[in-house]
């Protein structure tokens, strides 16, 4: 084998396992989120998660070299960490107290919906027939997901919790739109891990503000609590999180964009089979049409970009 197959085979399994990370990992988050809240308080949870999985990448990045960032780019980073990990992740830890996480994954999904409109009242950017067509369907299987005519039954989802998972979507959205202006460090790794710490450290100041962790006695933490949030601050947040910014330089954001409809196949299956979460015809056809709603936004938004 010459060298330059090697390289190219290394390279391509340096891809597959990316997004085997990005397309499982971040698809079981949801599950883990699920089982660490059981036992541990959703906000610290979600800032013990980030707050030391980003103080670890900053160090590692500092100590090899990473120069060290401007007060003004950890501002931009503080404002990003607040909206996609404060409000996006923290909705989410929160909302799984009383929302399956298989549906969390779904709702999320639709996060693609937002960053149309906010293009659209921002920047007056049209949405083309294609994308229009995608929040059409986006919509729909929302409804048919929460399915607000239910007010009981086994399968009905919490309508707050629901409610409060939007609105993080719409933070992420926000947060994500924010950072494409932002002064970040030049090394996105840098960037990201500010944004995880000080993302985290806000949750911990929500924890403490409202009694949350005052009232946490860590003698009722489960082992499976324990286990799930070690697998979110590793896996998530760390290996997850770092591949996906690495994919996105080694292949194009279209490819990288794909995890949005992938995500929540993984997330609905997983909770169906290791705990036990609602799964029926209604759920299965809103989650067909969810990602069918997002496949188009994805695809009409990355032949926007590519100037088709």
């Amino acid at each position: 084998m010459s060298k330059t197959s090697s390289t190219t085979h290394a390279q391509s399994t340096k891809i597959l396992l990316a997004f085997a990370a990005v397309y499982i990992i971040w698809g079981s988050t949801y599950l883990g989120i699920r089982f660490a809240v059981e036992s541990i308080p959703p906000f610290l949870m979600a800032g013990v998660r980030f707050g030391s999985a980003g103080a670890a990448l900053y160090l590692w990045l500092r100590a090899r070299g990473a120069p060290a960032p401007t007060l003004r780019q950890w501002r931009e980073t503080a404002v990003i960490g607040a909206l996609l990990i404060g409000g996006g992740n923290g909705a989410v830890s929160w909302a799984e107290q009383t929302v399956p996480s298989g549906l969390t994954a779904l709702i999320i999904a639709l996060t693609p919906l937002w960053f149309v409109a906010i293009e659209w009242m921002r920047d007056a950017v049209r949405p083309t027939r294609m994308v229009v067509a995608g929040l059409v369907l986006g919509l729909a299987g929302m409804v048919a997901l929460i399915d607000p005519t239910r007010i009981a039954g086994p399968d009905q989802i919490d309508l707050v919790g629901a409610g409060v998972i939007v609105a993080g979507t719409i933070a992420w959205a926000a947060g994500s739109m924010y950072s494409r202006t932002a002064e970040l460090p030049a090394r996105p790794l840098l960037g990201t891990a500010m944004q995880m710490f000080t993302g985290g450290l806000l949750l911990l100041i929500v924890s403490l503000a409202s009694g949350e962790a005052a009232a946490f006695d860590p003698q009722t933490v489960t082992a499976a609590s324990l286990s799930a949030l070690g697998y979110l601050i590793v896996f998530g947040s760390l290996i997850a999180f770092t591949s996906y910014i690495w994919l996105l330089k080694a292949v194009a954001p279209s490819r990288v964009a794909t995890y949005a409809y992938v995500n929540p196949v993984i997330a609905v299956f997983l909770g169906w089979l290791l705990a036990g979460e609602p799964m029926n015809a209604r759920i299965a056809l809103a989650a067909a049409i969810i990602v069918a709603g997002v496949a188009l936004i994805t695809v009409a938004k990355s032949r926007q970009a590519a100037g088709e």
